[in-house]
């Protein structure tokens, strides 16, 4: 690949448009400094569209999707936004091989839950592409960056904990919530491991947390608590009968000796027939317990010309423009797996 020219806007290519890849999408069109030259579709029916039409965008951009990869890789982008729901390790060693930079929401923060010989192909691939990836969210990502930068106020620092505190009824992926325990019996057997699985990037989030605060974990642990529906909720999407989970809290912990000193989890209910163990708080909770305890609560709430139905598109938005927003940072990052521990602090735009 042809090296990266400073008066020339970085060239991407957006991997998938489903809810999150069609919102970082419409960002690269909005920024001046990126240039979307390509666009992968997952399904046959979007290959041919305008990306304007895949993402909302106001005016035909003339790039339109595709499935042909070669005709992707051909493009010679300087990265690529890969936003499907969980990560292929072919695809990612693809593009990474061929010198294409990746930022990511597809449950990766460090690579950690891939199997070693997975992991192995990501470092290779970056070595021979001199291609860095790189993996961010709202949470997992947003939420354990400040979770960091919080505990930079502290003299010593015993815990870091973050709780995503929300009605997750607005997020319309059966088969993801099902996965999640919603809906199912409290006694399905597996159904802890399942909801462990999952959720398994929060665990690799904990550790990313545990290095930047200079320990090196003992263990990593999982415990989770589910609440059960009194009555019966249809959500449109899919329905929580009376006496099935409604209500999911867990949390994924990492320990030096007997000591907690990052949790990682959530406390998520579905439908209005639930009560959980812990009020919710309508956002992510990040806490850091030390000299001095430090608290705070991120809230995503819709501007005042928001015109969407429902609040489901802002949360897509905040998990996809950590990734979006990095492409600048992980363009100009070393080769290999970096982390939000690793890179300088990823900002928004003004826009005109």
């Amino acid at each position: 690949m042809s090296a990266r020219r400073p008066d020339r806007p970085l060239r991407v290519i957006q991997w998938t448009t489903g809810n999150i890849g069609r919102r970082s999408a419409h960002a690269i069109l909005a920024r001046p400094d990126l240039e979307l030259v390509g666009v992968y579709a997952h399904g046959a029916d979007k290959v041919g569209k305008d990306a304007a039409e895949l993402c909302g965008w106001p005016e035909p951009t003339g790039v339109v999707a595709t499935d042909d990869v070669a005709a992707l890789l051909a493009l010679e982008p300087d990265a690529c936004c890969y936003n499907p729901l969980w990560p292929s390790i072919d695809e990612l060693v693809t593009l990474l091989e061929a010198g294409i930079n990746v930022c990511t929401s597809a449950a990766w923060i460090t690579g950690g839950k891939q199997t070693p010989e997975d992991r192995a192909r990501i470092d290779k691939a970056c070595q021979q592409g001199q291609s860095t990836i790189f993996g961010s969210g709202a949470h997992p990502g947003m939420t354990n960056m400040i979770g960091m930068v919080l505990s930079g106020s502290c003299e010593r620092v015993d815990e870091i904990r973050i709780t995503e505190s929300v009605d997750c009824s607005t997020y319309e992926s059966a088969g993801t919530q099902t996965a999640m325990g919603f809906s199912q019996a409290p006694d399905t057997p597996g159904l802890a491991e399942s909801v462990r699985r999952e959720s398994e990037v929060f665990a690799e989030s904990a550790a990313m947390m545990a290095d930047a605060l200079g320990v090196t974990l003992d263990r990593l642990t999982f415990d989770v608590e589910f609440t059960t529906a009194t009555g019966h909720s249809d959500l449109g999407f899919m329905e929580i009968p009376e006496g099935t989970v409604a209500g999911v809290m867990g949390y994924h912990r990492g320990w030096v000796g007997d000591r907690n000193v990052v949790s990682v989890g959530f406390n998520w209910t579905m439908g209005s027939h639930v009560e959980p163990p812990k009020p919710l708080a309508h956002g992510h909770v990040i806490q850091v317990f030390g000299v001095p305890n430090m608290r705070t609560v991120v809230q995503c709430l819709p501007p005042k010309d928001w015109t969407e139905p429902g609040y489901m598109g802002l949360g897509m938005i905040y998990t996809a423009l950590p990734v979006t927003n990095a492409v600048p940072a992980v363009v100009a990052a070393p080769p290999g797996i970096v982390t939000l521990a690793d890179l300088p602090p990823v900002t928004g735009r003004v826009l005109p």
